[in-house]
């Protein structure tokens, strides 16, 4: 026996919740499927838990710098248990939201691993379903890489398991998970080594902001590896040994974090059954409109490998539920200009090109403004962590191409700056915008 929907979302994640529920809004019968906490990567083990650690090591960070403001604590102790059943209930309560707002929406879930039968049916559970339409948002899973002793490491998903604060970590990779995590542990006061495969993180990122978060980061004591790989992990008597392929040994190390990529969530969809094309790294191939080579098969959100970002799994999901069953024909996401975060220490907030992109796409026809300067928290401190802003604008009315934040605060002030920049704003648009005094926010409309 079939069961019959008009919609079948496969991945209980952000971007599947958001396309099942507003499709049923529009009055089409809806069947998610999940096989594990609802909410997906984002909730259960991503944005949000980190969102909560960072918050606890900014905390530790204010907490060093009181007494340069003229408070004595006497005991500034960090609890990791409390924070972690804090944390772990927030999401327990989120799983429960998520439930309620599908129910509410009308939209019927299955707990179970899906897999297709064919174009228009899938498996769940030994039942089978069928849908005109079908939408796969199953994610993306960290990779570990193929050397001897990768088990004994952990990847972003375990270091929400840690039961206690390690004290002496490795880092293996270079992106965003990698720089936000290490700095978290740094931040609580982990002692914490990067192995990074080149001379540099974050490397898409604008050269200017990336090179001053590196400063920042070994300012506060994160040692770094650079031009190395790991060759082999090491069960010793004192914790884990890291052999590195130079030879180097890195003693007594409490936890060592695997942050070298992720890898769509698509291996066990049985993808060739219904003939879907996926790229060499297991990303499902998606159109403009989110349809795969197949027809009545879409996907979005990190098993596309576009723009992994759970804002952009939510707006394209919608956007694809408007196209399918709200008459909408037109609607799809607009890529470009799509802003992002690092939650790194300090953070990081960029939309548009970097200054290396602008200068490939338009030549000499750009021209970037920029400053370098001490957030006035740290006037009265010893120490000083830098901020930088910068604009890249285009052609002889300076249309702003990309805007790239470093500093306290820029994960708060990129979102505004974004809608200017998505609107077309061009340099004397900024320049018109009156300053907010005293603000990092306002150098970006005092650049000269």
């Amino acid at each position: 026996m079939t069961q019959q929907y008009d919609y079948l979302v496969i991945g209980g994640g952000s971007g599947g919740i958001a396309s099942a529920r507003r499709a049923a809004s529009y009055g089409a019968s809806v069947l998610l499927i999940e096989a594990n906490r609802m909410g997906g990567t984002c909730v259960n083990v991503g944005c949000v838990p980190k969102k909560t650690m960072w918050n606890a090591s900014a905390i530790a960070e204010r907490l060093r710098d009181a007494p340069g403001y003229g408070f004595s604590l006497e005991r500034t102790d960090f609890d990791w248990a409390k924070i972690k059943h804090a944390r772990d209930a927030h999401i327990a309560r989120l799983n429960g939201i998520y439930h309620r707002g599908l129910d509410q929406s009308g939209v019927d879930k299955v707990e179970g691993y899906a897999h297709f039968e064919s174009p228009g049916r899938i498996v769940v559970n030994d039942f089978t379903y069928s849908a005109e339409h079908i939408l796969i948002a199953t994610g993306s899973r960290p990779i570990v890489p193929p050397v001897a002793g990768a088990e004994l490491g952990i990847t972003s998903d375990g270091f929400f398991e840690l039961e206690q604060l390690p004290k002496k970590v490795v880092t293996v990779g270079a992106g965003y998970i990698a720089v936000e995590l290490a700095g978290v542990l740094r931040g609580l006061g982990a002692e914490v080594t990067m192995v990074l495969r080149r001379d540099a993180f974050l490397r898409t990122f604008d050269a200017t902001v990336r090179e001053t978060l590196m400063e920042a980061s070994e300012a506060s004591g994160i040692h770094f590896r650079r031009r190395s790989q790991v060759a082999a992990l090491e069960k010793t008597n004192s914790g884990i040994g890291v052999r590195l392929e130079s030879g180097e040994h890195i003693q007594d190390v409490d936890c060592v974090l695997w942050a070298v990529g992720r890898s769509s969530n698509s291996s066990n969809l049985q993808l060739e059954r219904a003939g879907v094309e996926t790229n060499g790294y297991g990303g499902i191939t998606t159109d403009d409109f989110q349809n795969t080579n197949v027809k009545g098969i879409y996907a979005v959100g990190d098993v596309t490998g576009r723009k992994a970002l759970t804002p952009v799994a939510i707006a394209a999901g919608r956007r694809l539920a408007d196209r399918l069953f709200g008459q909408q024909s037109d609607a799809a996401l607009d890529y470009e200009n799509i802003p992002s975060v690092v939650f790194s220490h300090p953070p990081i907030g960029t939309v548009g090109m970097t200054e290396d992109e602008a200068r490939e796409h338009f030549g000499d026809d750009i021209k970037v403004y920029s400053a370098r300067f001490t957030n006035m928290y740290y006037a009265v401190l010893e120490h000083k962590i830098p901020t930088v802003v910068k604009l890249v604008t285009h052609g002889a009315e300076e249309k702003i191409v990309g805007c790239h934040i470093l500093g306290d605060g820029a994960d708060e002030m990129i979102q505004g700056f974004a809608v200017a920049v998505k609107m077309g704003a061009r340099k004397k648009d900024f320049d018109n915008t009156v300053a907010i005094h005293p603000t990092a926010a306002e150098e970006l409309v005092t650049l000269k």
